[in-house]
């Protein structure tokens, strides 16, 4: 009678461990999953801002670019005049 119980106990014991250990890796792949939706949007959000940089108009540069040369074309037209 006690060797049955001893084996009882085990084999509670054993049931809580692999128990145990499934929530354990269901956790893991629960923030496994959370990190790669993560990942995707930041991907995502990425690759739309690099589109957006590449195709968005930039029109601060070119009117400093126009500024630019103006200043040199009046100042050729200065030393012709002189």
């Amino acid at each position: 009678m006690n060797n049955k119980m001893e084996d009882f106990l085990t084999a509670t014991k054993l049931n809580e461990l692999l128990h145990k250990k499934e929530l354990e890796e269901k956790n893991k792949n629960t923030v496994l999953w959370i990190l790669a939706v993560i990942g995707a949007v930041a991907a995502v959000a990425g690759i739309a801002y690099a589109v957006y940089r590449f195709f968005a108009p930039s029109y601060l540069d070119e009117f400093e670019d126009d500024f630019d040369d103006d200043e040199f074309d009046d100042d050729f037209f200065d030393d012709e005049e002189e």
